[in-house]
């Protein structure tokens, strides 16, 4: 017998109506904008409006790519972004679980809720107020570790012109501002764990370490893969205000802390949307092959890991 086919119910137009506002901001700002792909082909040029200077513009093909990879500072640029984000991607991982666990297992819940608002609340800074703070403590003249070092008779550091300060200092101030976030996500996930799997284990003379390495790491791999597939997807994106707000763009950082993002946004400010928009587009395509790959990896060693 056949089946009946199945009529649009109350409960599908209500839950058409909910996703309707993710759906049109998800057009506007992801799909939509992907015409401006187009760009990275064109040696674009202003000539009224908009749209009107796409198509008036003169195709340049593959030379915006062939520009962007014959500067000589490419190379250097690529490293930073990688080597900057393959860091940021382990320590993101390692230190909001660690600091998860042991959130956990503090026996004062009003504790745990004060050092847990204490871990999140620099997520809610902007880089710019971040990088007004920083500039507060190491600015030469007015600096107020400048001021320490010259009243101990210390000899005063200029750091926003020492490059061998700032990739630990950038790493630092990443985890500094986005560990409490992780650490939300993995105390929820350690929140919502099966609790009579402990009642057994501790019935079995378990201690808490043995409860916490056979029991609460591994059922939380399901989360902490899909973290690690998000955040390795993004590795040749940087995080634009940190690399750009903090060290207030200095000239003498240019090898240290330039990132593809700061490249993107420097050629956009130079008029060469073009060579921006080939940039952007190179990024997209590695990312979405990185996290691809990266998912494959991860569903040949463990299916029920993966996205996809």
């Amino acid at each position: 017998m056949k089946k009946n086919k199945k009529s649009w119910t109350k409960d599908d137009t209500q839950f058409s109506l909910l996703a309707l506002p993710t759906a049109i901001w998800y057009l506007l700002f992801c799909y939509l904008p992907m015409f401006g792909v187009i760009l990275a082909f064109k040696n674009y040029r202003i000539s009224g409006g908009f749209i009107k200077s796409i198509f008036q513009s003169e195709w340049a093909g593959l030379r915006n790519f062939a520009f962007l990879f014959g500067n000589r500072d490419i190379w250097t640029i690529i490293r930073n972004t990688l080597a900057y984000n393959a860091v940021m991607i382990i320590l993101g991982l390692v230190i909001p679980v660690t600091l998860a666990l042991m959130l956990n297992e503090l026996r004062s819940k009003a504790a745990a809720k004060v050092y847990q608002t204490i871990f999140f609340f620099p997520y809610f800074l902007s880089w710019v107020v971040v990088s007004t703070l920083v500039w507060g403590f190491l600015s030469y003249d007015m600096g107020m570790v400048n001021r320490l070092l010259e009243n101990l008779s210390f000899p005063m550091r200029r750091f926003y012109m020492e490059p061998p300060f700032w990739p630990g200092f950038l790493i630092f101030m990443s985890q500094w501002k986005g560990v409490g976030y992780g650490t939300v996500i993995y105390l929820a996930t350690i929140a919502s764990l099966d609790k009579t799997m402990y009642e057994a284990a501790i019935i079995d003379g378990a201690s808490k370490w043995q409860q916490i390495w056979k029991l609460t790491i591994p059922m939380m791999k399901t989360v902490i893969v899909l973290m690690f597939i998000m955040t390795a997807g993004r590795i040749f994106y940087s995080d634009f205000g940190l690399f750009y707000q903090v060290p207030r763009n200095s000239s003498s950082l240019y090898k240290t802390v330039y990132t593809l993002d700061v490249y993107v946004y420097n050629l956009l400010k130079t008029s060469n949307t073009g060579m921006a928009a080939a940039a952007a587009l190179i990024q997209s395509v590695a990312a979405c092959v990185t996290i691809m790959t990266v998912n494959q990896i991860v569903k040949k060693i463990d299916p029920d890991s993966a996205m996809i």
